[in-house]
């Protein structure tokens, strides 16, 4: 069973309450190392699934493209409820900011789903 995806981040803050927002993650307390500089929080979602979102002065800029996907974490998914949920938040995303990645859709292996991007260019799955 998987524990947590953790996630480097650039903006910390900004990370943490757009997961917050848009996707009910329940954040614990910062955690600070004060030798190194580097802080994390951890969301909780339901079902014991976890996102901790780290940030380190140690960490280079992002490589994520909007219109390029290279090797490693390929998205993260959360369920709605239904395809009228993913609809609904996937048009309060994208106005509110959020660029769209693949509007909804019933993929070929019969998944209905969108995609967003965080503000760090993170694909966001959204499905049933």
């Amino acid at each position: 069973m998987i524990d947590h995806i953790a996630v480097w981040a650039s903006d910390l803050e900004k990370m943490k309450d757009f997961y917050s927002q848009y996707f009910g993650g329940v954040p614990g307390a910062m955690y600070r190392n004060q030798k190194t500089g580097f802080k994390s929080y951890f969301l909780a979602f339901g079902g014991g699934c976890r996102l901790e979102l780290m940030q380190s002065p140690a960490v280079g800029e992002t490589k994520n493209n909007s219109d390029r996907q290279l090797p490693g974490l390929a998205h993260i998914s959360f369920s709605a409820g239904s395809a009228a949920a993913v609809d609904e938040l996937t048009d309060r995303l994208v106005r509110e900011g959020c660029a769209l990645a693949g509007a909804p859709r019933t993929t070929g292996d019969g998944y209905y789903e969108s995609c967003v991007f965080d503000p760090e260019l993170n694909r966001i799955e959204i499905t049933i």
